[in-house]
């Protein structure tokens, strides 16, 4: 195949499923002709930002069944795919060829070297060693079906190619994937997932940076409840316990146009434990000011709050706490109420809920059962998981079994 603008795979989207993909499919068969198209200037942008600038590349839990339970969308075709290229392959992958991860205390793993450059320079040089090329600023405007082969248009250019592995990552409109369903494909309506909790009274801006090592924020009326670090902040609630609990609760919380009550408990007790440790605070330690020494190793300031907002005085003893306000307080500890009136997503690591329905991928090989040799991998799957690395090993994941498959397909 000597056409300049013919190739045996291409990969649309520059980003952490495309590179993989492609170059598990340039290892499986070094005579593909492959290009990887990304429509921005940058390349593995999400890769750079990820974990602050240290790459979350996965997380340390290396069996399928408990690793897909951290998936609100694709859990189940997940533990499946795990089985064939999971977590502990991933690590396997990255460490034979150099590039060694560690575990965090939490679970989640990075390079050695604590940062994403890591990632990004073994992916760059090794597609150029592989012969892999890259075009940046192409977007892909439409794809068409020509006999046994795939052609590509972009603004000013055409591809043509015999696989294709679509990595172009998640969308916030439904529009923006009219390309994709032009094709014949569903498309679950992508919502934002993974965002933190917009405060509409902003009672507690002022002890923004203080957090909570381990809360429970639950959504009232529901069962959507998680517990971690929890982070205040100038526009209200952040931390992996509010971050997992936007991935659980994304659908519900899209239909209610991002207005809640959100419910803290900081102390992470239920109200039985805490009514016993309040009259234990009575009777053991009632010279005790309540105001001064806060319980369940609660920042003071925040302590101080909540003992403001039980209009509690700073003199107080615990013996002389009237029941009422001994009442009030309790109720801040265990059900703090936050207003909640609208999201902030981080941009630079927005995770789409929604995307390709899996029901039309066949998950053995990640082709497309509606059109053959198109194949796919990573966030343009209705595949979204917890913050912590689980988002990019379904890329890897997905990667993988895609790249794998399309390298056995006959060269042009």
């Amino acid at each position: 195949m000597n056409n300049s603008n013919q190739y045996d795979l291409i990969a649309i989207g520059g980003g952490a499923a495309g590179f993989f993909g492609a170059i598990i499919a340039a290892e499986n068969n070094p005579d593909l002709r492959i290009l990887i198209l990304e429509k921005t200037t940058k390349l593995l942008s999400k890769v750079k930002v990820s974990g602050g600038g240290r790459c979350n590349v996965t997380h340390h839990n290396f069996e399928p069944t408990p690793f897909s339970k951290h998936y609100p969308r694709g859990q189940k075709e997940l533990k499946s795919l795990l089985r064939v290229f999971g977590s502990k392959e991933t690590v396997s992958w990255f460490e034979n060829r150099g590039v060694k991860l560690k575990a965090e205390a939490d679970g989640r793993m990075f390079p050695v070297t604590n940062s994403s450059q890591t990632i990004i320079d073994y992916f760059l040089g090794t597609a150029k060693n592989l012969n892999i090329e890259i075009q940046t600023s192409t977007e892909v405007r439409s794809i068409q079906k020509s006999g046994e082969f795939l052609t590509i248009d972009c603004d000013e250019q055409k591809f043509i190619c015999k696989n294709i592995l679509m990595a172009s990552g998640g969308y916030n409109n439904e529009a923006s994937y009219q390309w994709i369903k032009e094709l014949g494909h569903s498309v679950v309506n992508p919502i934002p997932s993974l965002f933190t909790f917009n405060d509409s009274e902003k009672k507690f801006t002022d002890l923004m940076g203080l957090s909570v090592p381990a809360a429970e924020v639950k959504i009232a009326g529901t069962k959507f409840s998680e517990t971690g670090p929890l982070l205040i902040t100038h526009w209200g609630l952040s931390g992996p316990a509010v971050i997992k609990l936007s991935a659980w609760a994304a659908a519900y919380l899209h239909q209610l146009h991002y207005v809640f009550t959100a419910l803290v408990n900081w102390a992470n007790e239920s109200e039985e434990n805490v009514r016993l440790k309040f009259q234990d605070m009575r009777t053991s330690h009632g010279k005790q000011k309540v105001a001064g020494n806060p319980l369940y190793i609660l920042p003071q300031r925040l302590w101080t709050r909540l003992c403001d907002l039980s209009a509690i005085p700073d003199n107080k003893v615990w013996a002389e706490l009237p029941q009422k306000n001994a009442n009030k307080l309790l109720e801040f500890l265990i059900r703090c109420p936050f207003q909640i009136k609208g999201k902030t997503t981080f941009k630079e690591e927005f995770v789409t809920c929604g995307g390709i329905d899996l029901k039309e991928v066949d998950l053995e090989t990640m082709e497309s059962k509606i059109v053959p040799r198109l194949y796919f991998a990573g966030e343009v799957l209705n595949i979204d998981g917890e913050t912590g690395g689980f988002n990019f090993q379904s890329a890897w994941t997905t990667g993988y079994i895609a790249g794998k498959a399309a390298a056995t397909k006959k060269p042009l």
